[in-house]
């Protein structure tokens, strides 16, 4: 098919070559050879009259007429996809729909996990993927790559739609033998103690909490980090040391373990964690539903039952 001499085949080309930079690894992406990538780019710079990928040093840049072809391009093959290839209906209870999610593992602990259990029992047949943070989540909305993301509000993607689920808190969490916490924590006290933090990512960024303590000059005798949010009460076990955590994670965990939950001595922000998809899935009735569906997750989050009391209840059983 043909629109004002482009065949628009080549869109999806082009799309690939702008996202990739690289004909080699564009042909990949297509199921190409390079010679015949290198082809499809050459038909393509005639028809915009327009280098589009120029050699610089040992790498390609895209030119300036590029750069604006690359949102529009993926916008359009995006709205295809949206409302030609996927079926215009959906049954929950026979579909086979795929959700790719990023989030940390914060969120999958108080909010996914209900989310997957609530799915299964609507949609046995839909799917969950979920991808860990990278450092170019935003710009796998903006390719259209996930169908949501979990994060901050902060940390979202500009110009796709978004809606805030839940608002978030700190609080410390020691272990139940810790001799030097008793039920309240003084600033003096705290910033004495042992702390577990995290870092994330190749760049190695810092939490939250650790940010805002560090921009207030308060500065903590970091003795433990780890990569993620659920290993922090795994590290102050038998120890006297302090994490300061997600209040909700906190109560998760002091469920199964022998924890105390000690309110922060520092006058905290919280965080307005919110969902953000491409801007595309709007109106698809499959992801209106999944949207349902973390909605009342969170909800149940809200409610202090990230996983339903009656889990629990059956788990202290067994134990006993």
């Amino acid at each position: 098919m043909r629109f004002n001499r482009l065949d628009l085949n080549l869109l999806v080309a082009l799309d690939a070559l702008l996202t990739e930079k690289n004909i080699t690894r564009a042909g990949h992406k297509l199921n190409l050879s390079q010679s015949a990538t290198s082809g499809v780019l050459a038909r393509l710079r005639d028809y915009f009259g327009d280098p589009l990928l120029m050699q610089v040093g040992r790498s390609m840049r895209l030119t300036p007429k590029a750069e604006e072809l690359q949102r529009p391009v993926r916008d359009v093959l995006l709205t295809i996809q949206s409302t030609i290839a996927v079926q215009p209906g959906f049954d929950p209870a026979t579909s086979q729909r795929h959700f790719r999610v990023i989030a940390s593992d914060y969120p999958i602990s108080v909010l996914l996990a209900e989310a997957a259990r609530r799915m299964g029992e609507e949609a046995p047949h839909v799917t969950l993927e979920i991808i860990m943070p990278s450092d170019d989540v935003q710009g796998a909305v903006e390719r259209g790559e996930v169908d949501m993301l979990i994060m901050p509000r902060q940390y979202l993607a500009e110009g796709h739609p978004s809606e805030a689920l839940y608002t978030e808190g700190y609080s410390c969490v020691v272990w139940a033998g810790n001799t030097q916490v008793g039920e309240s924590l003084t600033l003096a006290q705290y910033m004495s103690l042992s702390h577990v933090t995290t870092l994330f990512g190749h760049q190695r960024q810092p939490s939250l909490e650790e940010w805002f303590l560090k921009s207030s000059a308060l500065q903590r005798r970091i003795e433990v980090t780890t990569n993620n949010f659920n290993t922090l009460p795994l590290l102050v076990l038998g120890t006297q040391r302090v994490a300061t955590m997600h209040t909700r994670l906190a109560r998760l965990f002091a469920r199964t373990l022998p924890l105390r939950i000690v309110p922060l001595p520092v006058d905290f922000p919280t965080m307005v964690w919110s969902m953000q998809w491409p801007r595309h899935l709007m109106a698809d009735p499959a992801h209106q539903w999944f949207r349902g569906v973390v909605h009342a997750a969170a909800s149940a989050a809200d409610a202090g039952a990230s996983v339903p009391d009656q889990l629990w209840g059956e788990l202290a059983a067994d134990r006993a």
